[in-house]
């Protein structure tokens, strides 16, 4: 039987030293899933890349389909995350008529506000992550969305099952999850349908290409994806760079003193950063793929390792230290290829003006105890962050 996968349990934000051995001597690998059974894992850059951006790797193969994986539950279908070819490309298109870059900059000032009274109101010494890390993130979308801010207790609980790994809830629980977070948004959709709204949501109800629109269940599939991923990979990926920074005390000193750097800096903390707890999204090989030093097998499942291929040597040399001046260029932690995540430029945003209002404010930003990291999560992430200034 291949190695059991993962080769250690999360550390923190440490990434295990056996993708550095494999990027080497095995960048393409078998491995026994937690769920599935068996498939091949990829940690470099190029190889991660080249799985990402063909054609011949499906996501919609893996629709019910007990295939290897990282979480109990096996992915519905339906979802813009599991469609591939001309499907994928038809609800790209009406998706980003109303996920363009002019939405996302005219939040900017909202943000700001929201940042700068979450600020205000926290305790000194206090909790980041309950008092600004999380609850940023999570306005943010709610208003994006038009979603109520009310209700984040209820879909935080949701995709906390949905998000759990082994060790974190059971299939049943991660099922349970999915279905509430779909009662809650089929809900909010035909709310939208009966009464039009300019938030988000209401702009993906209204878009349409000619007499093509998104049917109800791509809707609420595609708004459950935007509240999951709009709350807690940037909530635990914004509280993950004030932990490294902290950590890399002259790279702060730097950047307070040069604030025009931290663009590329968040470049650099998104490439340096491993979020992911392990291999990401299934894709099953539909056709004798060559991959790097191995035949994947039509039929075969492939997982990439995103936080591998952004340490890949080749790629960055010294990869495994923070330099915030590095030449990024395109780092994978968004992805590559017709999945590249569609919240990446809200991602950014949201970095920048977070940082940017923390670098400032905060002259003395320390740590008041050691960090807990959360367990049994797809997303790495502080359960507390208990900083002073």
């Amino acid at each position: 039987m291949a190695p059991t996968y993962p080769f250690s349990e999360t550390d923190g934000l440490v990434l295990d030293p056996a993708y550095e051995r494999l990027r080497r001597d095995e960048p393409v690998t078998r491995v026994t899933y937690p769920y599935g059974g068996e498939g091949w894992l990829v940690t470099s850059y190029e190889e991660t890349k080249f799985v990402l951006g063909d054609a011949r790797f499906s996501r919609s193969r893996t629709i019910d389909l007990d295939a290897p994986r990282m979480q109990p539950l096996i992915p519905p279908g339906g979802s813009i995350l599991t469609h591939d070819g001309e499907d994928h490309a038809r609800m790209r298109r009406l998706v980003s008529k109303a996920f363009t870059v002019r939405r996302i900059e005219q939040l900017r000032p909202r943000a700001q506000e929201i940042t700068d009274d979450l600020l205000d109101r926290l305790d000194n010494p206090g909790d980041l992550v309950e008092g600004f890390t999380l609850p940023f993130p999570i306005t943010v979308i709610c208003e994006l969305l038009g979603v109520p801010f009310e209700d984040r207790a209820d879909f935080r609980r949701w995709s906390d099952q949905v998000l759990a790994t082994v060790g974190g809830h059971t299939p049943e629980q991660a099922m349970e999850g999915m279905l509430k977070l779909h009662a809650y948004f089929t809900d909010l959709v035909a709310k939208r349908r009966a009464s039009p709204t300019d938030d988000l949501l209401g702009a993906l109800v209204a878009a349409r290409d000619n007499d093509d629109r998104l049917s109800e269940d791509e809707l609420v599939r595609f708004g459950i994806t935007l509240l999951v991923a709009g709350h807690e990979t940037t909530a635990n990926m914004l509280a993950n760079s004030v932990v490294t920074l902290l950590d890399h005390p002259d790279a702060m000193k730097r950047l307070r003193e040069n604030p025009e750097l931290l663009p590329n800096a968040i470049e650099e903390l998104l490439r340096f950063i491993p979020l992911g707890s392990g291999a990401g999204f299934t894709r099953i090989a539909t056709e004798d793929v060559q991959v790097g030093n191995a035949l994947v097998k039509e039929g075969d499942a492939v997982l990439v390792v995103l936080s591998s291929a952004n340490r890949d040597e080749s790629m960055y040399p010294n990869s495994a230290e923070l330099d915030i001046e590095r030449e990024v260029g395109q780092h994978l932690q968004f992805g590559h290829g017709i999945h590249f995540c569609l919240g990446s430029q809200l991602a950014r945003m949201e970095l920048q003006v977070a940082l940017s209002a923390l670098l400032r404010r905060m002259p003395g930003l320390r740590l008041e105890e050691p960090v807990e990291f959360r367990k049994g999560s797809l997303v790495r992430g502080p359960l507390r962050l208990a900083v002073a200034w």
